[in-house]
């Protein structure tokens, strides 16, 4: 993703019965790099995002270098428990997934039981600036409630 890119928007789709869902082609282009990859990961109960592949990838190698550092500087001795909770959520956090035609996502089975939807079922497409995310539909009612009162404070703190 790029500096200019700012990804919003709201859609409905209906996941099929393959667990298959076409995203927008201009959110699916955001986050997708040439060969259609992307990263899909787990953010929240009833909730998946997609993010561009060498995105995440500085995010997460940023992160897993400075712990690394801690770990052979002997700073974590205290805490492997902290940093075994981290390694299991790392490893089952995300995953590489490739589109298919018209920006279609197949939705891998642990990820399915993360977003609690059913076949046939709507989910709610939202841009999040930086990425895409898939929400359960009751999911993504209760997050709005919770945040949208907050949201002119923090689009001024943001943006000042």
């Amino acid at each position: 993703m790029s500096a200019e890119t700012f990804i919003t928007g709201e859609v409905k789709r209906t996941i099929d019965d393959r667990f298959r869902l076409s995203l927008p082609n201009e959110m699916a282009e955001a986050v997708t790099d040439p060969a259609g990859e992307t990263i899909l990961t787990k953010e929240r109960y009833g909730c998946l995002s997609l993010w561009s592949a060498a995105e995440w990838q500085k995010r997460v190698d940023v992160g897993v270098n400075l712990i690394k550092q801690k770990v052979s500087a002997g700073r974590m001795e205290q805490r492997w428990g902290e940093v075994q909770r981290l390694g299991r959520l790392l490893s089952t956090r995300s995953t590489t997934v490739k589109l298919a035609n018209r920006s279609r996502l197949l939705i891998p089975e642990g990820f399915r039981q993360f977003l609690n939807v059913d076949v046939n079922q709507e989910v709610m497409i939202v841009g999040a600036a930086i990425c895409v995310e898939i929400w359960n539909p009751d999911a993504w009612l209760e997050t709005l409630q919770q945040e949208m009162p907050e949201f002119n404070p923090l689009f001024r703190d943001l943006s000042e």
